[in-house]
């Protein structure tokens, strides 16, 4: 999509830090987006496969998954979008403080559309967030 699309998207973030949450919420105000927000890997699964509170979610149409989370972590998020057949298609944006060098080459082999460092500065990550929708 890119900034300044005027097509609308279902965004699920899964993040569990408060701060990066605000932050995406604010970058993605004024848009069309609509962001569903889970906050561990359980939850995320469970949105994903449209299961328990989450049985009438639309699929979302771009994941931006953070690789540490609490219960299931984004590296096994991952592995199980890209192998299941109903779900392998999504866009899925790793958006995380884990840096690159570490964590690319495994993102890589899972099938990461796209793999961001999160920027310490809150505008440029704001600015990397809307840059990715």
């Amino acid at each position: 999509m890119g900034e300044g699309a005027a097509e609308s998207a279902e965004i699920l973030l899964v993040e569990d830090n408060p701060g990066d949450v605000r932050l995406v919420e604010e970058a993605l105000q004024g848009t069309d987006s609509t962001l569903h927000i889970t906050r561990d890997g359980t939850e995320a699964l469970d949105f994903l496969h449209r299961r328990n509170e989450f049985a009438d979610v639309p699929h979302p149409d771009i994941v931006l998954l953070d690789l540490n989370l609490p219960q299931v972590d984004g590296t096994q998020i991952l592995d199980e979008i890209r192998s299941d057949p109903e779900l392998e298609r999504l866009q899925v944006t790793v958006l995380t403080s884990v840096p690159e060098e570490y964590a690319a080459p495994e993102l890589d082999e899972l099938g990461a559309n796209d793999f961001f460092t999160k920027p310490a500065d809150p505008d440029e990550f704001m600015a990397l967030v809307r840059r990715v929708i």
